[in-house]
């Protein structure tokens, strides 16, 4: 009986990581299709990435990006709007686009009398502006999650890591099960 059970365990181990991720990726090409639902099954989707593909020309346009200041500054007024809004955008920011923010992977040493180490990515290297000098902000991910903590550590302590920040967030977000 325990045998059947080792297989029957083994069995899921190796099927639902596949199979959630095909579920995953079809409920999102599904929804996503299902924006603009023309009828024909992927058109949708084309048209989609045609839609954005000229959105992001006609946004990196010179006249432009002046509508655009103009638009953040009046969403950046309205309250409940304004937190979402700005949240999103500094999301969207830290991941993609020209204003990466966790491309600077790090070790930090978390006290001066232990071995403990923790991995991050400095987000800021200078905190003068609000009179900290000597220490850098390491973002920290959490595992497993999309959640994180931020620190304000002594310079000293962080060893940038020379390794792609991608993988240091992948080895990060599974608890350390990745290859780093």
């Amino acid at each position: 009986m325990k045998r059947l059970f080792r297989y029957f365990i083994n069995g899921l181990l190796i099927i639902a990581p596949f199979t959630l991720t095909v579920w995953i990726v079809v409920a999102i090409i599904d929804w996503l299709d299902g924006m603009f639902d023309l009828g024909v099954p992927g058109l949708g989707i084309l048209l989609m990435v045609l839609l954005l593909t000229l959105v992001g020309y006609i946004g990196s346009s010179f006249f432009v990006k002046p509508f655009l200041v103009v638009s953040e500054r009046l969403l950046h007024k309205v309250p409940l709007v304004s937190i979402i809004y700005s949240s999103l955008r500094d999301l969207f920011d830290a991941f993609v686009g020209d204003n990466q923010k966790f491309n600077k992977p790090v070790i930090v040493k978390m006290q001066e009398s232990s071995d403990n180490y923790k991995l991050g990515f400095v987000t800021h290297d200078a905190l003068q502006t609000v009179n900290i000098e000597d220490c850098v902000a390491v973002y920290f991910p959490h595992s497993y999650n999309f959640s994180g903590e931020l620190f304000i550590v002594p310079k000293r302590n962080v060893t940038y890591l020379d390794a792609p920040s991608s993988e240091v967030m992948k080895f990060i977000v599974s608890g350390g099960i990745s290859k780093l």
